[in-house]
């Protein structure tokens, strides 16, 4: 079979397309899938990068699609033929996946496998943020960076179904227009402010907002908590622009008795039934046209590299995929 290979870490370059043994039959408790799609995640770069442990030479990416090509003793969840999704199984870009049969989850017959293949990360994610991280309630304003990205999106529709005001972040004028249609109430241009946390204030009375999800790190953390209001919280999710720095936890107190979370979504599908009801009702939501989710590029297995890219230059709004 065809995979990607890592066997040192550093930039998207040292992602090489080799041929390597078929995994074979799968062992216990394991599931043996061929791969429709794997999900491009800013993960995939922090453990490329060497930011996330990484363990060289090995396969990298971590959430796909595909269909059961054969069961391990001991599973009974699955079955050959099955169309299946999975989220955080190291060595998904490759053209077969052993998967562990509770990081697996049944597609549903509504649900394409490329949808399935890029949804899940994104959607459990946006959802333990909305419902788990900082429950916003109908009435509060909140502030997500990145909204016209992958989580971004996801995350403001929840918001939005929740009767939470959303203001937004974004680049480019052209992504304004994406969060726009999305939902955001209001929504800033960070690249063309000096003082993002005032416009934010100065769209809140001066209050400043319940909560902040913060996907993008080091280039808005100051901002983020500088934009909370008394009490507030902020969700740091993800380090799309660079790792945060060490915190003075002082800071949380002179800015109002602020909190400070940085969830993972592996503690947030810790059991089967979680992760079934998580991703099931990130299913539901695409099934019923309550939840929109784009696909924004699609890439040969081969051209992970370019996926990595393109990633990494925030150019893209939706979500990256990878097919044999």
């Amino acid at each position: 079979m065809h995979a990607i290979e890592i066997r040192e870490t550093g930039g998207p370059e040292v992602q090489l397309y080799v041929e390597k043994p078929d995994p074979g039959q799968p062992g216990e408790g394991q599931i043996l899938v061929e791969l429709a799609a794997a999900g491009v995640n800013f993960i995939d770069l922090y453990r490329r990068e060497g930011r996330y442990p990484l363990p060289v030479p090995c396969v990298p990416g971590e959430e796909g699609s595909g269909v059961v090509l054969a069961v391990g003793p001991g599973v009974t969840r699955f079955a050959p033929g099955d169309r299946v999704a999975w989220t955080t199984v190291l060595g998904s870009y490759a053209e077969r996946v052993l998967v562990p049969e509770d990081k697996a989850i049944v597609v549903p017959d509504a649900i394409d496998l490329r949808t399935a293949g890029g949804v899940l990360v994104h959607g459990m994610t946006a959802h333990f943020l909305a419902h788990d991280s900082y429950p916003a309630r109908a009435g509060e304003t909140v502030l997500v960076h990145a909204a016209a990205g992958g989580v971004g999106l996801l995350l403001t529709q929840l918001l939005k179904r929740r009767g939470v005001r959303v203001i937004g972040t974004v680049s480019t004028e052209e992504k304004e227009r994406t969060a726009r249609a999305n939902g955001c109430d209001e929504v800033i241009r960070y690249t063309e402010t000096d003082d993002l946390a005032a416009e934010v204030r100065a769209l809140t009375g001066g209050e400043g907002v319940h909560a902040v999800y913060d996907g993008v790190g080091a280039a808005t953390f100051d901002a983020s908590l500088a934009a909370l209001r008394v009490r507030g919280t902020l969700v740091l999710f993800g380090g799309a622009s660079g790792a945060v720095p060490p915190v003075d936890v002082m800071r949380l107190l002179w800015g109002g008795s602020l909190t400070l979370t940085r969830p993972y979504l592996e503690h947030f599908r810790a059991t089967v039934e979680e992760f079934e009801r998580r991703a099931n009702a990130v299913f539901q939501g695409i099934a019923d046209g309550t939840l929109t989710f784009a696909v924004a590029g699609t890439y040969p297995l081969a051209e992970a590299h370019r996926a990595h890219t393109d990633l990494a230059s925030r150019a893209t709004s939706g979500k990256l995929l990878l097919v044999p």
